[in-house]
């Protein structure tokens, strides 16, 4: 029988302890089968006698990253039998060679879940971008916990959003509960008849597009971008700009397909300000619907000296 294998992953004392006890507090997974608890780093919150009792668990903790190897891995399988796992992974470990290291036969990696504390995002965005970034790449749930009314919920959005597109957000409040954040007010006018995207604010725009394409069908929108791909009919062409992801040689294009009912005379690399009516179209690459820009005027555009999209 498949053994599952849960994942939690982000930095110390982001909240993944207490995450992991309160979901296997949950009935769901607290059904008197053995859950093996693999602790890589220890946090504030600890996993004491009576919680494992009460969850019919067993903590092992792993000292260091040389430690956990396939062979230990397969030794806690023969040793524990579990019949699910949990992993706290430390978060200065690299998720990435984790992942590529083997797991006992009847191991099934189910789900990868990240914890960000809210109040401390910036200084490790600013200071540990890589490390994060190997942290959020791969999660399919990153939980943004601590926040209270002076979160800013869009540059917390933009910057995982640029790291990981896929991954579920959930935001939770000081207190612990499930926060609906209200919307960041926009530094546009979502109602203007032509929406005027400024070059610094490119990335938001780009983002709130992304989760909101509704939001944005039917308006008029000019922005700024550099010509990456043309169609070979020259009436499709991809238009954006780059984020850092990792790092400054790690960048990832945030751009659209945009299209013309007439040939377009573009040349690659190109800069030109975009006058376009946005369709949301179904996307077949990405099995959701997206803002597709419908050129309106093309015209030439000075390059950007500092071209990199930024979330702030």
């Amino acid at each position: 029988m498949d053994v599952p294998v849960y994942l939690f992953t982000g930095f110390l004392e982001s909240g993944k302890s207490s995450m992991m006890k309160e979901t296997l507090s949950d009935p769901e997974f607290n059904d008197g089968s053995k859950t093996l608890i693999l602790a890589c780093e220890q946090g504030e919150v600890e996993f004491d006698k009576t919680f494992l009792k009460q969850t019919h668990s067993v903590l092992v903790n792993i000292e260091n990253k040389e430690q956990l190897t396939a062979d230990y891995l397969e030794k806690l399988e023969h040793e524990y039998r579990p019949k699910q796992v949990f992993i706290e992974f430390n978060g200065m470990w690299s998720v990435t060679e984790f992942l590529d290291m083997e797991f006992p036969l009847n191991w099934m990696l189910v789900q990868i879940i990240s914890t960000v504390d809210a109040q401390t995002f910036m200084m490790y965005v600013n200071n540990m971008r890589s490390l994060m970034y190997d942290q959020l790449v791969h999660s399919e749930m990153i939980l943004i916990n601590r926040c209270d009314s002076n979160t800013k919920k869009s540059f917390l959005r933009s910057n995982i959003k640029a790291i990981n597109k896929g991954a579920q957000i959930i935001y939770e409040s000081v207190d612990g509960g499930i926060n609906d954040l209200p919307e960041d007010d926009l530094p546009f006018d979502i109602n203007a008849s032509v929406i005027d995207i400024q070059d610094d604010d490119y990335g938001l725009w780009y983002m709130d597009a992304l989760d909101h394409p509704y939001k944005y069908d039917g308006k008029v929108v000019r922005f700024k971008g550099k010509v990456v791909h043309i169609e070979k009919d020259n009436r499709s062409f991809v238009i954006g700009r780059y984020a850092m992801v990792c790092c400054a040689e790690d960048t990832s294009l945030i751009g659209y397909l945009c299209k013309s009912v007439k040939p377009v005379k573009l040349v690659m690399n190109e800069w030109i300000t975009l006058t376009a009516r946005i369709v949301v179209e179904y996307d077949e690459e990405y099995q959701r619907n997206l803002v597709v820009p419908h050129a309106q005027a093309i015209e030439p555009a000075e390059e950007l000296q500092d071209d990199l999209v930024y979330f702030s």
